[in-house]
């Protein structure tokens, strides 16, 4: 069993079904669906049980306000701010506008959402009178829920994939995406034995692309496309594939575990076993701890974008989550406010 899963070579499919060329429900958009209703569904149990200071009859339009304003629009901020500018340039965003929107492309930042979401509950706590804290502890609770579930969906996606490690670990994959890391001589390879395996439908996609000195010179974007469906339908494609994939941390399934299941586990089961804890506790907990895991699991994870000051930039802003938290818990202290249950 184990040697089984130590071959494992990723094949999902990002697509769930299409309807048409454009219309296709995708993993990755039914992680953030499943994520609001189970948001849903647990803030509401905890209001009806006097878990949370929002009414029950609220919860509803708050998670919804909540999704769109924080998790959507922070995400996408987020990924403009931190990513795409810094790699790109503020040029290429000025020249083409609608790239700031185009999550269609893939682009969502995870500090971006929990910030988002931070700000969005700072303003709906001003709007109606209620302890920001108070509010963000609820939701607090379920975002790593989303988290979760998003991880899921990136490693169904086969993208933010871990660093190379021993293949014979049983927890290994290989993910043909990564051969487009390194030097690409891994990625040439793999190109001549999947035309050979499969000449009649691999030769027409790699023959544009052919260099004089028979290597290949494949963009991401049609490997994705065109070859990897290919590789789904034919195993012979996908061996030639794996045969020169270099096995992989499966990073996006120890971050939602950690980030996601065990964090949720450990919140509610905070707010359930203390019903009075003060307001920012939770909030508190919850930012140390997605820092802490974050910043360890970046350890295996490969880098998306150039380091900062030494570290990934995932780590870097995950040190800022970590001060944020401090913040909230010396907040709770200061306050001891709690609910008022009875």
């Amino acid at each position: 069993m184990l040697d089984v899963l130590a071959t494992f070579v990723h094949d999902f499919d990002p697509v769930i079904f299409s309807i048409s060329e454009k219309i296709k429900l995708r993993w990755y958009g039914l992680s953030y669906v499943l994520g609001f209703m189970a948001a849903y569904y647990i803030l509401l149990r905890l209001a009806r049980r006097d878990l949370w200071m929002v009414a029950e009859e609220k919860v509803g339009d708050v998670v919804t306000y909540t999704a769109i304003f924080g998790v959507f629009l922070g995400g996408r901020i987020g990924y403009v701010l931190f990513y795409m500018i810094p790699r790109d340039g503020v040029g290429e965003i000025l020249s083409n506008p609608l790239t700031i929107i185009a999550v269609w492309d893939g682009g969502m930042a995870s500090h971006g959402g929990i910030l988002g979401i931070m700000f969005f509950t700072l303003f709906y706590a001003w709007r109606h009178k209620l302890s920001w804290p108070g509010v963000g502890d609820g939701f607090a609770i379920v975002a790593p829920l989303g988290v979760c579930f998003g991880r899921i969906a990136n490693f169904i996606n086969g993208e933010l994939y871990g660093t190379v490690t021993d293949g014979n670990k049983w927890w290994a994959v290989k993910f043909p995406k990564s051969l487009y890391e390194g030097d690409g001589e891994n990625l040439q390879a793999a190109l001549r034995q999947a035309a050979v395996a499969d000449p009649e439908k691999v030769g027409p996609i790699l023959e544009p692309y052919a260099q004089l000195d028979g290597y290949f010179a494949l963009p991401r974007r049609v490997f994705e496309t065109q070859l990897e469906p290919l590789a789904r339908e034919n195993p012979e494609v996908l061996q030639a594939l794996a045969d020169h994939t270099p096995a992989r941390h499966p990073s996006q399934l120890y971050e939602g575990v950690l980030e996601g299941l065990f964090i949720f586990l450990v919140l509610y089961a905070l707010r359930v076993s203390f019903p009075k804890l003060w307001h920012g506790v939770i909030s508190g907990v919850f930012f140390i701890l997605y820092a802490i895991f974050r910043i360890g699991v970046e350890n295996v994870r490969e880098p998306d974008s150039d380091s900062v000051l030494g570290v990934t930039k995932g780590q870097f802003y995950s040190f800022f989550m970590i001060a944020i938290g401090i913040g909230f818990l010396i907040y709770a202290w200061k306050s001891k406010k709690g609910l008022k249950t009875t």
